[in-house]
């Protein structure tokens, strides 16, 4: 079963924590290079109800923007799909009829 939103905040915020000590960065050096205050920083890796935009911050912060790649890899797109797709706009369409 899914987690509680608090829960997924809380892993979120400790995976955060833990790239910016594996960086050996301080709180207070990440915020500086984020534009944010070091509270915003610390609500952030406790889980305590931080923006998309806060998290992206600090991830340019700690150059580790490839991190959001991981929440939703791209799928392949299928072939069959794509010509779905495209007939579904063009309507369907007659054969001309033949002239004597």
């Amino acid at each position: 079963m899914w987690e509680t939103v608090e829960e997924l905040e809380g892993r979120v915020g400790a995976q955060v924590r833990a790239r910016r000590l594996r960086s050996n960065r301080t709180v207070q050096d990440v915020a500086a290079e984020a534009g944010i205050a070091a509270k915003t920083v610390q609500n952030l890796e406790h889980g305590r109800g931080s923006s998309v935009s806060t998290l992206i911050k600090v991830l340019r912060a700690l150059d580790a923007e490839s991190w959001l790649e991981t929440l939703s890899p791209e799928e392949p797109v299928s072939p069959i799909a794509v010509l779905e797709a495209s007939r579904r706009r063009m309507g369907r369409q007659r054969a001309r009829r033949a002239d004597g």
